[in-house]
């Protein structure tokens, strides 16, 4: 009940776009067009917006595009061969394979398929009803977009928390780590790398969010200003998807250390420990408003902090494991860096030299 509860209150607003949307498109359809019903219109404005927060506006554009082919091809075939089972089959062959051929977006050959089904079977070919459709089509999505123009969600809000849900997650990982490792337990790095393998789904949901983000900060005045933090957060993204790959691949190797009972230097166990912190300061950094703290800037030092400490030190002498978990550890701090804003660069000047020429003079 507590899981429904939560998908409604996430869906609580795209349901109540869709809906106006709907009832906007039939008043509008109705009586400032004058068609008697025009039952597309609302079905095209809530196809156009749906549940998710991505893409709207290329929803938008395919339904209408997909439309205009459907009836289009429909209504030409069906003018010359008439209606019956094989003419259907051919009809919705030629006006979907026409739409795969033009646009790869599966709304636009569906919809070309439906209204081909639509004008073989009921529309008399030639007559108006078929354009009547097509108005309907471009009503509905117009009005979609209308709506989320004004009655947008926050751009911003929806992408950040579910950055900061991923990088929590991230530091409960390394946490989980850092303790199996002292402890010379595989049992907590299981549990972790359960836990890590588990975040692809959040990463993708992060990214249709930062899509429909920056729709919507394009096309609602009311957001405009947003810009700008949506470009740092999707810049984040790339970066942020590499970490939690890099996170698993320490987690598996970590898992080997300990189960093959391999020495490894407390200090890089430290090291671990305190990037699971320097996570948890990303974290605040991803859900603070602008001006508030930790910002990227304040992030950036504590990763500095750790980057400082990933000396070669750590691991002479040491075995094949343990070599893989301290490059990992640095691959995954560059990561990190990234997402508190630093260039790949920059990133990896924060780290100490592993070699005599390193490919970037370190920041000593």
């Amino acid at each position: 009940m507590r899981t429904s509860a939560q998908r409604l209150r996430v869906s609580a607003l795209p349901i109540l776009q869709c809906a106006i949307a709907a009832g906007a498109a039939w008043w509008v359809a109705t009586v400032v067009i004058g068609h008697p019903t025009p039952f597309f219109a609302p079905i095209a404005a809530v196809v156009s917006l749906g549940l998710s927060l991505g893409a709207r506006l290329r929803r938008s554009v395919e339904l209408v595009a997909g439309v205009t082919i459907g009836i289009g091809v429909g209504d030409l075939i069906v003018s010359v061969i008439g209606s019956g089972t094989w003419q259907i089959t051919l009809v919705v062959i030629l006006a979907m394979s026409a739409a795969v051929l033009l646009n790869s977006g599966p709304i636009f050959s569906m919809q070309a398929g439906n209204s081909a089904v639509l004008v073989a079977t009921l529309l008399p070919p030639g007559g108006t009803a078929g354009i009547d459709r097509m108005v309907d089509a471009l009503t509905g999505g117009l009005v979609g977009i209308a709506v989320v123009a004004l009655i947008p969600t926050h751009p911003v809000g929806r992408a950040r928390k579910y950055a900061a849900n991923v990088l929590g997650t991230a530091s409960e990982v390394m946490q989980l780590v850092a303790d199996g490792l002292v402890a010379n337990d595989d049992k907590p790095i299981e549990k972790a790398l359960q836990k890590a393998r588990a975040t692809q789904a959040s990463i993708d949901t992060l990214r249709t969010h930062l899509a429909g983000g920056r729709e919507i900060s394009r096309i609602s005045p009311l957001y405009w200003n947003t810009r700008g933090r949506l470009e740092r957060l999707t810049a984040a993204a790339d970066p942020l998807d590499n970490a939690l790959r890099n996170i698993r691949v320490l987690a598996r190797r970590s898992l080997t250390l300990v189960r093959d009972d391999e020495i490894l230097n407390p200090r890089l166990v430290d090291q671990v420990e305190k990037l699971a912190h320097a996570l948890e300061t990303l974290r605040q950094m991803a859900l603070a408003d602008p001006g508030q703290q930790p910002d990227q800037a304040e992030a950036a030092r504590v990763l500095r902090s750790v980057a400082s400490g990933l000396k070669p030190e750590l691991v002479e002498n040491a075995g094949l494991s343990a070599t893989v978990v301290f490059a990992q550890i640095r691959s995954l701090t560059v990561d990190l860096l990234q997402v508190a804003g630093l260039k790949r660069i920059s990133a990896i000047a924060t780290l100490p030299p592993t070699v005599e020429k390193p490919a970037y003079r370190p920041e000593l």
